[in-house]
Parts: structure tokens; C-alpha cells; sequence
């Protein structure tokens, strides 16, 4: 699919304004709920592009830049897909280009916490947090519980920046085989929605189908019958590639679970 939502969000400021200003209440919302949180943002990406800056609130306006520069939590979770958690940002051997002097007000972060997050085949987000002191026991929770509201809050507005009318439906059919097929996947595995989604997208690589496709191949090996699709979208077919792939992702998990 061409165009990242960041682009129509960004060539469009004014179309879009009351999106950006319902992100930015979401990350001031995010900081509120973290003891000694100096700042959030949310970082996205699509098809591949390098990650931008869409959204920040406090001292992530200057952070999240730098990151994107120099290096960082935010970059390392979007090159890795997982969480990642400091407790001396401007300290971490991980990133030695990112220091203090780079950040306007960094003289007062200590630690970060960064969570990776997807919300469509091709569209990739890392929402984060600065602290004043090394990340909570409940830091990584939040991030986790507001991750999902990104998420969709991040479809709304590509659903809506498609334009054409069946790309549109194309999307709400693929969101909704995806959604099925990691509900699956969480059941087997006890695992976390992130956790499935990494599970289907590395599995659409291995076997080089599309994740949509294997998605409704997922479900469909599993219920013994066709999928039911939302009414009024573009039915997703399963090739016989999608099927054999299902099968083999199936039956790894059971064989790891029995």
C-alpha cells in the first residue's frame, strides 16, 4: 500500500488536526500516569520508510529527534520489535552517540522506556516515555495498555487517508482476518497481542505469504470451513501457499505446547 499515514498526516496538517491533537492528549495522558515522566512520543513508520516523528509531549519534542540521529531506545525497538528499558539514557553503551549535550533539557532525563507496536502489514509505531528515574515496575504496563489505542487510532487514520473506497474496505478485511488469527494464536501460546502479531509477521516471512493471507489460513485450518469475512468487503482468498504455511505454524505450536 503507497503513502505512510505519517505523509498524509504531515501534507495535511490541517485536514488532519483534530487526529493529531487526539494523539497528542493521548501521550499527555501516557506522561500523567507515570510517576516522574518528563515526556512521551510516538514514532511511526510504513513500507519501510525510516521512522518519523508524529507526535510528541514535553521533552520528547528535542528527545525523539536526537534518537532518530544518534541513536536510542526508540530506534533500537523499532530495529528489534521489543521493548526496550534504561536506566541512564545519555549513559547506555548501546547508543554512545546519544548524550545530554544533544537534548535541550536533558541534563534532567534519566531513564526511558520504548515499545514497538504495528497496526498493519507495512505500518510499524514506537511509543515512549522519559523519566526523571530509572523506569517502574509499572512503566512498561502503561505503554502497554495505551499501545492499543495507538494502534487504532493509527487504522482509523489510514482507513480514512486510503481515499479509494475499496482500499478502504481492503483494509477492515485485513484488519479483521489479522485480529482472528492472533486471538488463535494468544489462546495456544498465553502470550501478548504484540507477541502474536511478531508471530504472524515472522511467519508471513519465513513462508513468503502475505500476513492477511495467512491470517485467514490460520483460521480457516483451524475452524475446518471458510472464514466468515465482515459483510461488504473484498473477500481474502488463502492460496495453497497460505494453507501450507497455517499448517506447519499450527503444528509447531502444538507440538511446543504438548
Amino acid at each position: 500500500m503507497e503513502g505512510a499515514v505519517t505523509e498524509s498526516l504531515m501534507n495535511a496538517a490541517d485536514r488532519w488536526r483534530p487526529l493529531t491533537e487526539l494523539l497528542q492528549a493521548l501521550l499527555e495522558r501516557v506522561a500523567g500516569e507515570l510517576p516522574g515522566c518528563l515526556g512521551a512520543g510516538l514514532t511511526v513508520s510504513h513500507g519501510g520508510r525510516p521512522l518519523q516523528v508524529l507526535a510528541t509531549a514535553g521533552v520528547a519534542e528535542h528527545l525523539l529527534p536526537a534518537q532518530l540521529r544518534h541513536g536510542g531506545p526508540v530506534a533500537v525497538a523499532d530495529a528489534t520489535g521489543e521493548p526496550v528499558s534504561t536506566d541512564d539514557l545519555f549513559g547506555d553503551e548501546r547508543w554512545p552517540a546519544l548524550t545530554g549535550d544533544t537534548v535541550p533539557g536533558g541534563e534532567v532525563v534519566r531513564g526511558a522506556v520504548a515499545l514497538p507496536g504495528f497496526w498493519d502489514e507495512n505500518g510499524a509505531f514506537v511509543l515512549s516515555a522519559s523519566l526523571d528515574r530509572p523506569p517502574g515496575s509499572t512503566t512498561l504496563p502503561v505503554l502497554q495498555r495505551y499501545a492499543k489505542l495507538t494502534e487504532m487510532t493509527l487504522v482509523v487514520a489510514e482507513t480514512a487517508t486510503a481515499g479509494d473506497p475499496d482500499q478502504m474496505l481492503d483494509l477492515l478485511a485485513s484488519r479483521a482476518a489479522i485480529e482472528q488469527a492472533k486471538g488463535a494464536i494468544m489462546a495456544v501460546r498465553r502470550c501478548s497481542p504484540e507477541e502474536a502479531w511478531q508471530t504472524l509477521r515472522r511467519a508471513s516471512q519465513e513462508f513468503n505469504v502475505k500476513v492477511r493471507e495467512l491470517a485467514i489460513a490460520l483460521v480457516e485450518y483451524l475452524g475446518g470451513h471458510t472464514a466468515t469475512q465482515p459483510a461488504g468487503t473484498p473477500a481474502i482468498h488463502a492460496g495453497a501457499e497460505a494453507r501450507h504455511a497455517a499448517e506447519r505454524l499450527w503444528s509447531a505450536f502444538t507440538a511446543v505446547s504438548s
